[in-house]
This record gives structure tokens, sequence and C-alpha cells, in this order.
């Protein structure tokens, strides 16, 4: 500035804050240590369901999902924490620290370092600092390793209010592309009437909130979409001409060819609708000065009852006051916009209706997921759906009944943290008094879970009395939790921790680690989905398992018999999942696998 030198810098369009770097590294972090494990006591029909719960951090939950559903899943949905400097969100995510480095962080010690409490949510206050940056470094993320689960013509929604729609909506640019952003939807909410006690005011009080809608690829697109009116709509006639200008559609109608702008349609096509008109006036029997609107309706609607498919028909004529006009037909539906306002803010009554009292603040209404669900994937019926903010459950619902509606195979893939409830809290009081009331931790969790046992035992009840018994009315219920293999944590030349450390190389299982939960991490690792067909092989008094229609093969035996190998060489799998400690001798691991990898077989050993 001072000596009148110009310095070039290098500068680009984007969103920077404090802590952005820190999100690539969590992002490439590796997830060590942790896994999903099974549990069939909270679930329903868990060897047959395709619907899946998962307890924990989501985060890390997103990492573990990485290998088996990625580009699987069709619709995400989520509705993260708002940032209005109350709402409490986790953050950061750091996994490799020691605990009273995270407890002092994070607020759970005093500065004399005395513990304060199981504090897993740390509240982001307007007098922070980092108000925006806490919130964006826990969004962005999550969000890049959501954008890994969809498929190419996977659609993502995200709910928000005004305070971070103009942050999160450049962080998803850069995620999901520019390209790919493909509407901001208006959604009307509840409005409360505490301003009215008050003569001034800050602002005007919130009566909608935000979607941000994007997709995995700019090169899908989605059906015409149509949105139920309340009340049908009656026949009208619409003006022909429009303002758009193309020379070529200016052509004579009515003795009328317009200097500038255009008619709607071809000329071909608008001739053959006055013939149509003129057919439709002798199939009434009135003459054109004598139709009514209600007369054209009648004929209408009549002639697409008698069709078997869609009956449309154009008919054009001249107005009273000499202006060539279209007829638009009655419908019952009107086509879809960005402006959402005609879905009723009822998540509380949804709710409600399932717990029978009023316990959770706030829920996003059914009625908008199931919108949601039509408009992202139309005729697909068997979509699989995730919402990693799973909340109260209303997603996991709307999945159910929309199946119940239309027969369809649609699954969902839900998780929620078990963020603590504090029954001295106003707002969470009532939640944590139903959780006490059903025996369960006083979380959010256990209440998500609850509403999905309460949505299907209702609908067990409708489908009994309707005789329907083809519905997917069951969920698998997975909690993140430690991993049953040991991992590799000598970090220095200590002989006695190097000695442990090498015992690994020949039993890296845990001392009374679960067989089923072993199943599953290995059915994680084996790139198969959680809800995959099983089949128990049995061979003597071992055996292995057959996953996924037998594409992967797997075998949790701590010592691994010629008949073993042999069966599975038989059933010739993709891959299979061995125990390294199964083999006695290295000479028998090695036949082992000269055997499988003859036969075309890849092999793993954990």
């Amino acid at each position: 500035m001072l000596n009148g030198q110009i310095q070039e810098r290098r500068e680009r369009y984007g969103l920077s804050w404090a802590g952005k770097s820190d999100c690539f590294r969590q992002i490439q972090e590796p997830l060590t240590g942790k896994t999903l494990i099974p549990c069939r006591d909270e679930s329903i029909n868990f060897d047959k369901t395709k619907n899946i719960f998962i307890e924990g951090e989501n985060l890390q939950v997103l990492k573990l999902l990485q290998r088996s559903y990625h580009g699987k899943i069709k619709m995400i949905y989520i509705d993260p924490p708002y940032n209005t400097g109350s709402d409490s969100f986790v953050y950061p995510d750091k996994f490799k620290e020691k605990k009273e480095e995270y407890q002092a962080r994070s607020g759970i010690t005093d500065e004399n370092g005395n513990w304060l409490g199981d504090v897993l949510f740390q509240k982001n206050t307007k007098d922070n600092g980092h108000y925006h940056s806490n919130w964006l470094s826990m969004m962005y993320p999550r969000l890049f390793l959501a954008r890994q689960l969809l498929r190419d013509d996977g659609v993502i929604f995200v709910s928000i209010d005004d305070n971070e729609v103009h942050n999160l909506r450049l962080i998803m640019d850069e995620i999901f592309g520019e390209e790919n952003y493909r509407n901001l939807l208006i959604i009307r909410r509840g409005v409360k009437s505490v301003q009215a006690q008050f003569e001034t005011i800050d602002r005007l009080n919130y009566g909608c909130e935000y979607l941000l809608a994007y997709t995995k690829s700019s090169d899908f697109k989605f059906d015409q979409f149509l949105i139920e009116l309340e009340e049908a709509r009656v026949g009208s006639w619409n003006n022909h001409w429009r303002g758009t200008e193309r020379a070529t559609m200016r052509y004579e109608l009515f003795g009328i060819k317009p200097e500038t702008g255009q008619w709607r349609w071809s000329e071909k096509r608008s001739l053959e609708a006055i013939d149509n008109y003129k057919k439709v006036l002798q199939e009434i029997g009135k003459k054109e000065t004598d139709v009514k609107d209600e007369d054209i309706d009648s004929w209408y609607l009549s002639k697409l009852n008698e069709s078997d498919e869609d009956f449309d028909i154009d008919l054009l004529r001249l107005s009273q006051n000499g202006k060539p006009e279209h007829y638009i037909p009655p419908s019952e539906t009107k086509l879809g916009n960005s402006l959402w306002c005609d879905l009723k803010p009822n998540g509380n009554s949804q709710a409600k209706k399932i717990f029978k009292k009023k316990i959770f603040n706030s829920p996003k209404s059914c009625d908008l997921i199931k919108r949601l669900i039509q408009f992202s994937c139309g005729a697909d019926n068997s979509a699989l759906i995730l919402d990693f903010f799973a909340g109260s459950g209303t997603t996991a619902q709307s999945v159910l009944e929309m199946n119940r509606t239309d027969g369809g195979k649609r699954k969902f893939i839900c998780t929620q943290l078990p963020e603590s409830l504090d029954p001295d809290d106003k707002d969470q009081k009532a939640g944590a008094d139903f959780c006490y009331s059903i025996g369960k931790p006083r979380n959010i969790a256990e209440i998500c879970k609850e509403r999905i046992r309460r949505v299907i035992s209702k609908l067990k009840e409708e489908g009994e009395e309707n005789g329907e018994k083809t519905l997917d009315l069951g969920f698998k219920v997975f909690k993140l939790g430690e991993s049953s293999i040991l991992e590799w944590e000598c970090e220095d030349a200590n002989p006695e921790k190097l000695e442990k450390q090498l015992a690994l190389f020949t039993n890296r299982v845990k001392d009374g680690a679960d067989q089923e939960s072993l199943l599953y991490e290995f059915i994680l690792g084996g790139e198969a989905e959680l809800t995959s067909d099983i089949r128990e092989i049995s061979v003597g008094k071992a055996k292995w398992y057959s996953v996924e229609g037998g594409h992967l093969a797997v075998s949790v035996e701590k010592n691994i018999s010629e008949e073993i190998v042999d069966s599975i060489l038989e059933a010739k799998p993709s891959k299979v999942i061995l125990l390294d400690c199964a083999f006695s001798r290295d000479d028998l691991k090695k036949n082992t696998v000269l055997q499988l990898q003859e036969a075309g077989i890849k092999v793993e050993f954990i």
C-alpha cells in the first residue's frame, strides 16, 4: 500500500473457515477399532428384514458403511441441528486423542481437570468465536462421505433455516458440484405467537424453512412431478399466444397472425385441435355460443373414465373477445414447483398419534418425507433411503407407510446418536420421562427405535385386518461398538510390547468375541450389505456362512478343516474371509490359498 506496487495474488471463489483443513483430515483418517454390533433383542424380524437402524455417532457410521453401501443409496434426507446458537451438536470430531484431552477441550472437565459429567454435546452459542465455523466443520465431512454413498441417480435433501442456508449452499456446491444444485424448496413451518406480547421486535417470526436439493450427477433428470390438490381443479381456457420469440411458430389461426411472440403449438397440432373442438360440440349437441365450460368438463371426464389409458386431447377455439385459447382439462393434480407451503407442519400431531403424547420437539412431517421420496425416486419403489440424523424416526415411518400404501419395497437406513435427554430440562423432560416409562435409557435413539416398533405394530394390525402379509415390517438394530479384531498399536521398539503385537499375526480375535458380531464385522469388510441373506452351512460339527446369495463366504471357525475348505470350493463364492489363526501350520494355510486362487476365489485373512 505504501510503495505503490501492486502484488499479484492467486484467488478463487469459495468458502473458507477456521478448521476447514481439519475436515479433510477427518475424512481421510481411517476408522479403526470400531464396528457395528447386531442387537437381535431390539430388532423385529431380524433375519428377513431389509430395514436398518444404527445407534451411534454418524460420522463414524458413515465411514463404516463406505465399502458395503458405496453408490447404493437412492435418496438421502437429513434434518441436522440448526445453528441457532442454542442447539447442540457433536463437534469437534477427533478420535486419536487422549480421553483427558478430549474432556478438557469439550468442556467436560473444569480448569483443574475435575470431571463434570458424561457430556457428549457442547453448546454452539453466538458468543463463540467459531459460531459458523464449528457448524460447518461438523457438516462438511458428513456431507462429503454421504455423497460417496449415493447412486449415480441419487438425490440428497438437507433441511435448514436461514442462519446457515447461505453457508450450507456453498459447501454443498463444493462437495456435490454447483452444477448438481437443483432446488431450494420452501417449507411451511408453524408460527409461534410469542411476539404478540411485545410492542417492538427484532425480526419477523419464522414462517418457513428450507430444503436444499442436490443430485450426484448433473445428467440425472427427475420425472415430471405432480402434486395432488385438496380440491379438484375445474377445466379452463388459456391464451394460446405467448411472449417468447419464435418466428417459425407465427402462422395464421382464425385469421390472426401475430407479429411478435408465438403460438404455443405447431401449426399442425393447432389445426387438429380446432377440428377436435368442432367434433366435441357435435357430440355434446350444442352450438359454440351455447356450450358452457361445465359441458366440456363433463364430456372430457366421461371420455377419461371410458379410456383404459390416460385420455388426452387438444382443443382450441376462438374466445368471445376474439383471441385463440386452448383447453386446460380438469385435474386433481398440479405441476409441482419449489414452493411447498401446502404441506401442513403436522409433525407433532403425527408423532403424538404414535406415542399418545408429545415427547419430541418439532419432528418433521411424514407428508414432507413422502413427497421427497415421490419426487426423487419416481417409479423406483424399491429404493434405499438413508437418514443419518434420524431424530424421532420420521423417515422410517414414512418409508413403512408408503410401502403399505402402494405395495412398494423401499428400504431405510436410519442412524441416530444416543443423545442424552435431561429430565430437568423442560424441553427434554417429556422425552426423558417417556424413555424411563418404557424401561429404556434416556436418549433420542431409544425414542426413534420405539417409534419404529409402534409404527410396525400399527401397520401389522392394519395388514391383518386386510389380509396383507407381504410387507417388510421389521428392522435390524446395530450399535456402533468396539471391534472384535485387535489392532496393531506398538509404535516403539519396546520388546515386551512388540512381542504382544507380533502375537496378533497368529490370533487377532479378542478373547470372548461374539461369533455373530464377528460375522457382521466380516460382512462389512467383505463389502456385503448388512441385510444380505445369510445361510449357515454345516460341515460336521463346524460351519461356515454363505452371504449375499453365495457371493461371499465367511468362516469364523478357529480351526479350519479340509472338509470346510472343500465345501467352500464347491459353493464357488467370489470371495472368502477366514481367520488367520484357524491354521495350525503355514503349509495348511498355503495349500488353502492355492486351492482357492486356482478356483478363481479371492481370499482374505483376518
